[in-house]
């Protein structure tokens, strides 16, 4: 693991395969690490193929620093990305991830237009049940913490140990923070995630989506998943211009199934079926960038 300063931060992140081959971004879901299974395979499996794969640590996860700044905490982390890939010399990327790792693709791809040469995502956030449940799982916990006590109880979250366990400057970093900016944040991250018609992911509006005309690989949402929408990949697709929207190489249920992964309810891990993704993604990128 190393760690680049990008933005004031400390962004932990691996680079796997030849420097000079086609370079690649991987970005994981939900707060997880780079180092939940599934990622980094997914990186060796593109890297044997002929690829320069980078996985990393979003800011306010795994060993990289928190920040609480931006007009949302996937923008924040948007811009962070695009700063690292410029750093590491790894512009044109093709950026991918699933679920939160597909929106923080997305608005890295829409905002950094310098920095990629195509887009690849799976599991899209989507739908009013799922949404709101996303505003509230990443920032209810924390307004709630901070609302009633101090930055020390939000610091003491469940949710938060893991980045203070790997990196012991966060606690100081969740001390410095000024309790009503704080609060501020919270609240304007979660209005992020409020359902709306011009939005087909948040951050992102339709006219930004028609403008985006990188080839775009969209792999279509389970029926089954109130998460990410099976009408939320496909009205992401229909977006883009140059998207194609395709099957997963796994069951409707795939995200159900491995959702029992989640921190306490043990399992696999969520991610452990992305490296089932490589011959697609690099089919893909062999016709559509060249």
């Amino acid at each position: 693991m190393a760690v680049t300063q990008v933005n004031g931060l400390s962004i932990a992140h691996e680079v796997i395969g030849d420097a000079a081959a086609r370079p690649w971004a991987i970005t994981p879901g939900g707060r997880f690490s780079m180092t939940s299974p599934g990622v980094r395979e997914l990186a060796v499996a593109l890297a044997e193929r002929g690829n320069r794969v980078l996985i990393w640590d979003r800011p306010n996860c795994g060993s990289s620093d928190v920040c609480f700044t931006g007009p949302s905490e996937s923008q924040m982390q948007a811009d962070v990305l695009a700063g690292l890939l410029r750093q590491l010399d790894m512009t044109g990327a093709v950026i991918a991830g699933g679920s939160g790792g597909a929106r923080v693709s997305l608005l890295t791809a829409a905002t950094h237009r310098d920095v990629a040469s195509g887009l690849a995502t799976w599991w899209i956030s989507g739908g009013i049940f799922g949404l709101m449940v996303l505003g509230v799982h990443y920032c209810g916990g924390s307004i709630k913490a901070a609302w009633n006590g101090t930055m020390e109880d939000v610091a003491d979250l469940p949710e938060w140990a893991e980045v203070s366990e790997l990196n012991p400057r966060n606690r100081e970093l969740f001390l410095k923070q000024d309790r009503a900016e704080f609060l501020a944040t919270m609240e304007r991250w979660m209005a992020a995630y409020c359902p709306s018609d011009d939005q087909p992911v948040p951050g992102l509006t339709l006219a930004q989506a028609r403008e985006f005309d990188l080839p775009t690989l969209v792999f279509r949402s389970g029926a089954s998943d109130y998460n990410h929408t099976r009408g939320a990949s496909e009205h992401l697709a229909a977006a883009l211009p140059n998207a194609r929207l395709v099957e997963p190489p796994w069951g409707d249920t795939e995200w159900n199934d491995r959702s029992s992964a989640r921190p306490g309810g043990g399992g696999e891990g969520l991610f452990v079926g992305w490296p089932a993704l490589a011959p697609i993604l690099q089919d893909w990128a062999d016709e559509a960038i060249g």
